[in-house]
């Protein structure tokens, strides 16, 4: 069994859409106010844009668990 644990990151942008950023395999023990300072920080530098322009806030941010089972047809 697999478990693959990704941070989601939603953000604004100027067109005023919805920008998803995703980090695979995030640790464990990740807390709020960690996330909030790095989303702060992915706009107050302008680390990205796309389409929409530049990111101009938060909207918010969760961890998606997957869990995959793999079956051995032999």
């Amino acid at each position: 069994m697999a478990v693959q644990k990704t941070l989601e990151l939603d953000f604004l942008n100027q067109l005023n859409r919805t920008h998803r950023l995703r980090v695979y395999n995030a640790k464990d023990e990740l807390v709020t106010p960690e996330i909030v300072a790095v989303m702060d920080e992915i706009i107050d530098k302008n680390i990205f844009s796309g389409s929409g322009g530049e990111l101009t806030g938060k909207i918010s941010a969760r961890m998606v668990i997957r869990e995959t089972t793999e079956f051995d047809l032999i």
